[in-house]
């Protein structure tokens, strides 16, 4: 899954492709690189973010996904939390729904996913962006990241979405402190048991920038290809990233050594 941010403020790559043109410009590249879905969003999640009014996420996420959903032949996501930003983005084009707050934060986006009949992930976060890092704590992360994903496929079945239909994400980076998220990749297998495909986003997160002293986000993309690469390998079915072609060069090798296993 290659990301697409159409924002000016993201922690990552803010403004670089906040123009409608440049994001255009960004998806085709992304999908030039072998990028099997194209993630659009046009609020940033970064800790301590504000919310983004309704109006101006539309306006700056519906005119990418429409340009994208005529020039590629592969999956536009929105990356939403919104039911009205989801449902217009299905209507531009869009054929999946990745929604950061499982439905907690808008229902109605379960009904939307279940009538669209598209696939949705679920994220695990603890809290809301705005205060999601100022001082997570669990008693037992995996178990609880387990359960609240348990539940939020229980919510998301009740409001008729296929069970095929829905991934799974623990929210690398969301209401995790920096070990949180080294235990996360080291026992994504716990999850695997719920049954669901698996997907994962540490790309380019602050954790790695500690790892690595300091790198800025835009210079943390090998420190993004040895994570996703050991999350592969520990059941992670999707990978959410920001440099499409350098993890597709490292799950080449994973998945190699994988087969050899096997």
């Amino acid at each position: 899954m290659g990301v697409i941010n159409v924002t000016p403020d993201s922690f990552s790559d803010g403004g670089d492709f906040f123009p409608f043109e440049d994001a255009v410009e960004q998806g085709l590249r992304l999908a030039a690189e072998g990028a099997d879905i194209l993630d659009v969003g046009g609020e940033s999640t970064r800790p301590g973010a504000e919310p983004l009014s309704l109006e101006d996420e539309l306006a700056r996420v519906l005119p990418v996904i429409a340009a994208l959903s005529e020039k590629v032949d592969r999956p536009v996501s929105i990356d939403t939390y919104k039911s009205k930003v989801a449902e217009a983005a299905l209507k531009a084009g869009a054929a999946m729904i990745n929604d950061i707050s499982a439905g907690r934060f808008d229902p109605k986006i379960l009904n939307l996913a279940a009538e669209a009949e598209v696939p949705l992930i679920l994220m695990h976060m603890q809290g809301e962006p705005r205060h999601m890092q100022d001082q997570p704590s669990y008693g037992d992360l995996m178990a609880e990241i387990k359960a609240f994903l348990a539940q939020a496929v229980h919510r998301a079945e009740k409001a008729g979405v296929a069970g095929e239909n829905i991934i799974i994400d623990p929210g690398i980076g969301f209401g995790k402190t920096f070990d949180h998220n080294l235990v996360l990749i080291n026992r994504l297998k716990d999850l695997a048991d719920l049954g669901q495909p698996l997907l994962i986003g540490p790309s380019r997160k602050a954790f790695l920038g500690r790892i690595l002293g300091g790198a800025a986000p835009k210079d943390r993309d090998p420190a993004t290809v040895a994570a996703v690469a050991l999350a592969v390998y520990n059941g992670a079915n999707i990978v959410r990233v920001h440099s499409v072609d350098l993890t597709r060069q490292a799950l080449a090798v994973v998945q190699a050594v994988m087969a050899e296993h096997v």
